[in-house]
């Protein structure tokens, strides 16, 4: 005799229309937003997406729908849909596989500033009493058997419905997914789960585990005199559009104004995301080639330490991206400086502390060939922008302290914003004041470029981390500001006026891992002088293996 309880088959139904309806309040909102709502037709495409979603989802609950994993399974899309719907309809931000790494390798302290109370209601709704519905519910037990059958006909029941539907609505379908390719990344929690099965599938995709070395030629050239020290500063979701130095209204780089930089203005990134962009930049692939990779290889840092040269990676942030897993690194997290630490984060200037001690304790007979110190901001994270800068740079106001950054008036995010590059600019005038004091020890020159850049709440968009292909150009420009001591500019024959004249050209993360190369010196098969954004301005160029004069150009 059957077990008293409704059909498993039931259950999933009804946890698969909750989903499709109310957990893609985004979705529809999207609709609307774009126009697809306003006739009939709009409200047939928006029945038959709904209906794809749950069609989708019942076929996925048909396959689980066994004693053990049905209830947990539905409990767990509950959850993520939960999540997911609530920061999308926040933040306007869309789920794909780089937003599911960014959350994968998020630390406490980052996920805490998103993290509102105002997400209660949302989950309240969304996951918790749905939840407690589902584990209420006594469930028929069927013989293994026959729960196998009706396990099976209700795929493939479902998946005839998918189909139809799909076939019937076509054309209006592929219309709005061609045209607006966002409504993708808002089907709650479809778009959970295929972006987890690319994340989880992505080893496979590439051929073995092990990391192919590159550069292994690459030779540093022995230091005569002070050594040079290259201090590359990793911003953080800092955007080029608010930068004075760039042209922005604001001044909100009078430090950097003061000193001799040089800045380029259309550098665009190869991500929209750290965890996308972190590990692009410093690889000698470009966007298009990291993207497409069959090996995990080497990066900059491990040519630089194969070289020759001392390397440090020093982190305000929530880790390299497995970037620094192979030179000297280590992290402020557990500092406690006075008025630079509270609540387990630390402001940027942490990170010039105990500089000296640190290169100090770096192998001497490399520090002798050359040292390149990475600095990886906490910079303009948000969305708790208000908690980036100190008290005292707070210069624009009055400023957005909230998380949900929509309970704010744009203007009031901009200042919150904008008082946090007033913070970097400060932390790189000091950085470069820094270089200036041990210009008796070092060659010193500074690098700094942005991971990404940020939505302020144009067109509705918050944070960071959309698609590429559909991201704003506010989420891809970035600023990349160069400052050379006058011993660097003359070590690596450099033409400072001609770099300038440059700025205006585009450059972008793709050229970051020759930049530096070039920078100091090293030389290697690797490296590509066409891609070096200061080779046009050097008197002499590495290339493979030995230095040649690059046409056309003499050092000032």
């Amino acid at each position: 005799m059957n077990a008293p309880g409704i059909r498993a088959a039931w259950l999933a139904a009804a946890a698969s229309i909750w989903l499709a309806t109310l957990a893609n309040l985004p979705l529809w909102r999207e609709l609307e937003a774009v126009g697809l709502l306003r006739t009939p037709g709009g409200w047939l495409l928006a029945g038959a997406l709904a209906t794809v979603i749950a069609a989708a989802l019942f076929a996925l609950l048909s396959l689980l729908a066994w004693r053990w994993t049905l209830k947990p399974a539905i409990c767990i899309l509950l959850a993520v849909a939960g999540a997911g719907g609530y920061f999308m309809w926040t933040y306007h931000v869309l789920v794909n596989a780089d937003m599911v790494v960014n959350v994968l390798q998020t630390d406490a302290a980052e996920a805490a500033g998103l993290l509102d109370v105002r997400m209660l209601p949302a989950l309240l709704l969304l996951v918790l009493l749905p939840v407690v519905a589902v584990l209420k519910v006594p469930v028929r037990r069927l013989h293994p058997l026959r729960q196998a059958a009706h396990n099976a006909g209700g795929f493939a029941v479902a998946l005839l419905v998918l189909v139809a539907v799909v076939l019937a609505c076509y054309q209006p379908l592929a219309s709005a997914m061609r045209n607006h390719k966002q409504l993708r990344y808002l089907m709650n929690p479809l778009n959970a789960v295929y972006a987890v099965g690319v994340v989880a599938t992505a080893p496979l995709r590439r051929n073995g585990s092990q990391l192919e070395p590159i550069g292994l030629d690459a030779v540093a050239p022995a230091a005569s005199g002070r050594p040079p020290l290259l201090m590359l500063v990793v911003g953080e979701t800092a955007r080029a559009a608010n930068f004075g130095l760039n042209g922005y209204a604001r001044p909100t780089t009078p430090r950097l104004a003061r000193e001799a930089v040089v800045s380029f203005t259309d550098a665009t990134s190869c991500g929209t995301s750290t965890a996308a962009s972190l590990p692009c930049m410093f690889s000698h692939l470009g966007r298009a080639g990291y993207g497409t990779r069959r090996h995990d290889y080497g990066n900059l840092l491990d040519v630089l330490q194969q070289a020759g040269l001392a390397v440090l990676w020093l982190d305000n942030q929530s880790g390299c991206k497995g970037v620094c897993d192979r030179v000297p690194h280590a992290s402020t997290v557990n500092r406690t400086d006075d008025g630079l630490c509270s609540d387990g984060e630390c402001l940027d200037g942490v990170l010039l502390a105990d500089l000296d001690q640190r290169i100090a304790a770096l192998p001497a007979q490399r520090r002798t060939r050359g040292v390149v110190l990475v600095m990886h901001q906490i910079g303009s994270h948000g969305p708790a922008y208000h908690r980036r800068s100190p008290a005292a740079l707070k210069q624009f106001l009055p400023e957005c302290t909230s998380n949900n950054l929509q309970e704010c008036s744009q203007q009031e995010v901009v200042n919150a914003y904008d008082n946090s590059i007033l913070a970097t600019d400060q932390f790189l005038a000091g950085a470069i004041g820094w270089l200036k004091g041990r210009q008796q020890a070092f060659d010193g020159a500074l690098l700094y470029v942005s991971d990404h850049g940020e939505s302020l709440g144009e067109n509705r968009l918050y944070l960071h981390g959309l698609p590429y292909a559909i991201a704003p150009d506010v989420q891809k420009k970035v600023p990349w500001i160069g400052w050379f001591s006058p011993s660097y500019v003359q070590r690596v024959q450099l033409d400072v006026g001609c770099v300038r004249e440059r700025t205006g050209r585009p450059v972008s993360h793709d050229d970051y891992f020759h930049s530096v190369l070039g920078l100091m010196q090293v030389r290697t098969r690797v490296y590509d002088a066409a891609r070096d954004a200061y080779a046009p301005c050097r008197a002499i160029a590495p290339e493979a293996g030995k230095l040649v004069a690059t046409p056309g150009r003499a050092a000032s």
